[in-house]
């Protein structure tokens, strides 16, 4: 039962990304950042987990850019079954993984005490911090490990009333759209 409420969220809000022109997805993105950039959490943190995004994600590509030099940037890798982690260290060092999705090359990054902050996509999230992904178990394998404070970030309607969860689930500590903060636990 719960995968298929699941498949029907997910289907739900990929309906709803699909009617967004380039110009919403560039500056509700924009809104966005602008909200986390101004969290102490963000401000104070050396070592960021990101994510390089996806044409039908909030756009991470510029912000990645703009802060690369001033934090250490990390991006996950598809490996197998599994997330593996390598610091961004420019566009010019990146390469088409699985997906599609432009990865970094270099050395895995392995010590998680290190990072200070995670921001975390998703296609949806409710108000008790609960995230629906895409459905492969990448971020919950993943997110396990980490014990930094955990974002995820959003459009406002990718909000829901209440994600259906599994025990094998993570709870972000925030969630921001680019109407602001959705919650914070």
């Amino acid at each position: 039962m719960i995968r298929i409420l699941k498949k029907k969220l997910r289907k739900h809000i990929s309906d709803q990304k699909s009617q967004m022109t380039e110009e919403q997805f560039t500056a509700f993105s924009e809104d966005l950042f602008m909200h986390l950039e101004s969290l102490s959490f963000f401000q104070e943190a050396r070592t960021i987990l990101l994510y390089h995004s996806l044409k039908d994600e909030v756009r991470t590509h510029a912000f990645i850019e703009k802060w690369r030099s001033k934090k250490t940037i990390l991006l996950p890798i598809v490996e197998g079954e599994d997330l593996q982690l390598k610091v961004y260290n420019g566009s010019s060092y990146l390469k088409t993984g699985a997906y599609g999705i432009k990865e970094p090359v270099g050395e895995t990054f392995t010590d998680y005490e290190k990072i200070d902050l995670t921001i975390i996509p998703g296609v949806a999230f409710d108000s008790h911090g609960n995230r629906l992904g895409r459905g492969k178990g990448y971020y919950d394998r993943l997110l396990p490990k980490i014990k930094a404070y955990k974002i995820g970030i959003c459009f406002s309607f990718q909000i829901t009333e209440k994600i259906p969860t599994e025990d094998h689930d993570t709870q972000m500590n925030l969630i921001i759209t680019e109407k602001g903060i959705v919650t914070e636990k």
